[in-house]
């Protein structure tokens, strides 16, 4: 069924108008942002070691992500959809602390760790095997990633790796090279020094970004991605319109970047579209 959820669709806060599949406007907001990568082994690296007073997030432009509106885009008007939260009995999610979120959050950042859940999912992996796997997103997304993801187990989508991205450092590039599914990360849009990626508030996933990249122009993220650049040429663990991963979050209620319209972001799932 379709889940509600609360998002924010202001411009300052969002990243500018949504779009999708029927002729409007390109979306502002899309999943990629390029970062050093800075990522470190996910079987050796911590995610308790960042402290809550650290910078915030970089003021320089960068060459993917979500990409900020025009200086003269209109303010948009709040939309407000009453979520449906987690049972407080539910063993799959978790409260966390700064301490868990590691890099990935850091003061300044639009929400802060009591707005946040891990969410403990089962998933198909590419050997076929069901693996654990955890995302952290806001808690108005729970029941929507809980579906989604039960979704996709039930129809037996392979999924790669699902581990939060501090474990990477909070490196979307290290990630997504290595072809890990996530949620939460706290960052700016492109080219931004004020508008935030949808991931910093923790209602967007991308999933098998390997298998699905982010396109735009001749930028291909992750460089990977390029081989899957035939749309049509279905393989394992791709997002396709129809197929068990894009219907998974369209029950749910969220939109997919790939049905965007100047540029694709095949890995992104968001409870707002951008």
């Amino acid at each position: 069924m379709v889940v509600g959820l609360a998002v924010c669709v202001l411009a300052s806060a969002c990243g500018g108008a949504g779009g999708g599949d029927d002729g409007a406007p390109e979306p502002a907001g899309t999943d990629r942002i390029a970062t050093s990568p800075a990522g470190t082994d996910p079987s050796t690296s911590s995610s308790t070691d960042t402290a809550l007073t650290a910078p915030s997030p970089p003021t320089g432009p960068s060459t993917t992500g979500d990409v900020a509106p025009p200086a003269s885009a209109a303010p948009r008007a709040t939309t407000t959809i009453a979520p449906l939260a987690a049972a407080p009995s539910d063993p799959r999610v978790a409260r966390v602390t700064a301490a868990d979120l590691g890099a990935s959050w850091h003061q300044g950042c639009p929400v802060g760790p009591a707005d946040l859940r891990r969410v403990s999912v089962t998933y198909v992996g590419f050997d076929g095997a069901e693996h654990d796997g955890a995302l952290i997103v806001h808690a108005d997304a729970v029941r929507a990633t809980e579906s989604a993801f039960d979704r996709l187990r039930a129809a037996r989508f392979p999924i790669r790796k699902i581990v939060p991205v501090d474990r990477y450092g909070a490196s979307d590039d290290a990630s997504m090279a290595d072809d890990n599914t996530s949620a939460f990360n706290c960052r700016p849009a492109t080219g931004s020094t004020s508008t935030w990626s949808q991931h910093a508030y923790g209602r967007a996933v991308d999933v098998n970004p390997l298998e699905n990249p982010y396109v735009s122009g001749s930028s291909v993220q992750p460089p990977g991605g390029a081989d899957y650049l035939d749309r049509t040429d279905v393989r394992t663990g791709m997002a396709v319109t129809g197929g068990p991963l894009v219907s998974a979050f369209a029950a749910v209620g969220w939109g997919w970047g790939g049905n965007w319209n100047t540029l694709k972001d095949y890995q992104h799932f968001s409870a707002s579209g951008r």
